[in-house]
C-alpha cells in the first residue's frame, strides 16, 4: 500500500475545500519512493525527462492521458496522485481508455464553467459515485 505525500498550499487552510493538489511533487514523491529516476519514467512512457521535470517543478500540468501514463510507469492507479489519504487498492478500479477520454473531456470543457457549474458538476459527480457505489 502506497501512502499519498502532503499536500502544499500558499493558501491558508480552509476546512470547508480540500487544499490544491501540486501534483508535479506528488508525482515526484511516489517517484523516488520507488527508487525511480525522471530517466526510468521517460523509458516506460515515452513522455522526455524534460517534460517530465517541467511537471515535477509546477510548470507544466499534464493530462489526464498524461497522468495515466505516468501511474503506468508506476504501477499506482491514477487515483493515488489525488487522493488525500492513503488509498487501498481496490480490484477491477482502474480506469479504462474510454473512461480517461471521457474524463479528458471533462477536463477541457471544465476549463470555460462558471464556478457555480463546477460546483453543480461536482456535486453531480459525487452523486453518481456514492450511488455506484452501493450498486457495485
Amino acid at each position: 500500500m502506497h501512502t499519498a505525500l502532503p499536500v502544499e498550499s500558499a493558501a491558508p487552510v480552509d476546512n470547508a475545500s480540500p487544499a490544491p493538489i501540486n501534483i508535479g511533487t506528488t508525482i515526484r514523491g511516489f517517484r523516488l519512493q520507488k527508487g525511480m529516476s525522471q530517466g526510468d519514467i521517460e523509458k516506460r512512457t515515452g513522455l522526455l525527462r524534460c517534460y517530465l521535470s517541467r511537471v515535477e517543478n509546477g510548470h507544466t500540468v499534464p493530462s489526464l492521458e498524461t497522468l495515466q501514463k505516468i501511474a503506468g510507469a508506476l504501477d499506482l492507479p491514477l487515483s493515488h496522485f489525488f487522493a488525500e489519504a492513503p488509498i487501498k487498492d481496490v480490484p477491477g478500479t482502474s480506469l479504462s481508455a474510454d473512461d480517461i477520454r471521457f474524463l479528458t473531456q471533462v477536463q477541457r470543457y471544465s476549463a470555460n464553467l462558471t464556478e457555480s457549474d463546477r460546483r453543480l458538476l461536482l456535486a453531480m459527480v459525487r452523486k453518481f459515485a456514492a450511488t455506484a457505489s452501493t450498486v457495485f
